[in-house]
């Protein structure tokens, strides 16, 4: 009985103690989570600055700027959907800036029908955020020639087809010309973490209660 009953408990005892500190483990991911979220959405929502001469993918992401200068007339179309209207295609347009700079202005939203329409070159002041996509995983089709279509925002293949750096601003307003703006924001930003520690510290009270339902078996059994 001595023997069952220490076995019982290194099991259960051990066991819980490892879903416990899953369950620690994702209240820290959260904090973290939380914390990345809340300064993303700081940076989103601040006062938009100049394009800097210098840019950091993690430090300048979503960093709200503001530049004047031109639609190029230049487009890339990128295969989207909205829940509100359907297919369409995000239109990523050459922008050179007052200082000869070019770059990408991620614009917003268009129907399938509009992907076409003409877009001429026009002065233009912009304020969006800074970003760095991650639209491209393995599975991600390769851009289509023949129908000029991506299927994700390929930010240095897309700068090297415009001929511009490969700098990216989503727009947070509408630049005119029909298309509607699809501006960043922390919606998207998956946070389970809260959910995975509720489950794991469930797991850990459904083993105790089988550890103590097992001891108590063991007790009955020998007396």
């Amino acid at each position: 009985m001595l023997r069952n009953t220490i076995f019982a408990l290194v099991l259960g005892l051990g066991g819980a103690a490892i879903l416990i500190g899953l369950g620690v483990w994702q209240m820290q991911r959260l904090a973290w989570k939380e914390g990345i979220i809340a300064q993303a959405t700081g940076m989103i929502a601040a006062d938009p600055v100049a394009l800097p001469a210098s840019l950091d993918p993690f430090a300048d992401r979503y960093r709200a700027v503001q530049v004047s200068g031109r639609f190029t007339g230049e487009e890339a179309h990128v295969l989207t959907s909205t829940r509100e209207a359907g297919p369409g295609f995000l239109v990523v347009a050459a922008f050179e800036t007052t200082a000869g700079q070019r770059i990408l202005i991620d614009r917003g939203y268009v129907p399938e029908t509009e992907k076409t329409t003409p877009r001429p070159g026009h002065a233009a002041e912009v304020t969006g955020n800074l970003a760095w996509p991650d639209d491209i995983t393995p599975s991600t089709p390769s851009y289509n020639a023949d129908r000029k279509i991506w299927y994700g925002r390929d930010l240095p293949a897309m700068a090297a087809l415009l001929q511009t750096d490969p700098v990216l601003i989503v727009a947070r307003t509408d630049t005119g010309d029909g298309v509607t703006s699809q501006p960043i924001t922390t919606a998207g930003f998956r946070n389970n973490h809260l959910q995975y520690a509720v489950t794991w510290f469930l797991l850990a009270a459904v083993w105790l209660g089988m550890t103590v339902h097992l001891l108590w078996r063991i007790r009955t059994r020998t007396v």
